[in-house]
């Protein structure tokens, strides 16, 4: 559906929330609200701009503090009284210097653990995803000493040397008929190949997407 802002419903303050995700992991980073004003300056300029009620003035999301949002897609939902808002984030996009806003966790009651309860519904490849959101938090946050970070700082020479050294090991263990070093040399390699993608801004999402064409034409 065509995006039309005059489609959208504001709240009696002339208020609508705004979800802020990242493109690429789809990892919900934080939520703001625009006005019809910071909307149509986020629509111009291809940057997040937002209404801060506290301080009653419209702000442009990393002004200051660098870590810009660049928008890549803005939806609404149903019933036209929020927004989702895809971006390209640069750093963390929490003002406590964290990747993603939602970093605080509720334990359920309800009988199971999360990895039983994926286990449940079948979803064999949900750690990929945790893997994807675990990696663009390094690459926003950078801490120091974490291997990802020193991957990502030495840039795209460096990983793809990482992901040439692993495919090797993997020839290796394949060749060896070594499952148990497979396997460990198999994740080594999924691991830099996911870091690779994130540096290049590509959804993982993308690569299921060709899987399936594929699938599809054959």
């Amino acid at each position: 559906m065509t995006f039309s802002v005059d489609q959208i419903k504001y709240d009696a303050q002339g208020l609508v929330p705004a979800i802020v995700q990242d493109a690429v992991s789809k990892e919900v980073l934080m939520m703001a609200y625009m006005n019809s004003e910071s909307l149509a300056r986020t629509i111009q300029t291809g940057d997040t701009w937002f209404w801060s009620r506290s301080r009653e003035e419209l702000w442009n999301k990393g002004a200051t503090s660098g870590h810009t949002q660049k928008v890549k897609a803005l939806r609404y939902d149903c019933d036209a009284d929020t927004l989702l808002v895809l971006v390209e984030q640069v750093g963390p996009a929490c003002h406590n210097g964290t990747y993603t806003c939602f970093t605080n966790s509720i334990a359920l009651e309800a009988e199971g653990s999360t990895q039983e309860a994926t286990a449940a519904t079948g979803d064999r490849f949900a750690i990929l995803g945790e893997l994807e959101a675990v990696i663009a938090s390094r690459d926003a946050e950078r801490p120091e000493g974490a291997y990802t970070t020193y991957l990502f700082e030495k840039g795209v020479d460096k990983i793809l040397k990482k992901v040439g050294e692993e495919t090797a090991e993997v020839i290796i263990a394949a060749k060896n008929k070594d499952n148990d070093e497979l396997r460990y040399e198999a994740s080594d390699l999924i691991f830099h190949l996911m870091v690779l993608l994130r540096n290049n801004k590509l959804p993982l999402d993308d690569i299921m997407k060709e899987l399936a064409n594929r699938h599809v034409k054959k």
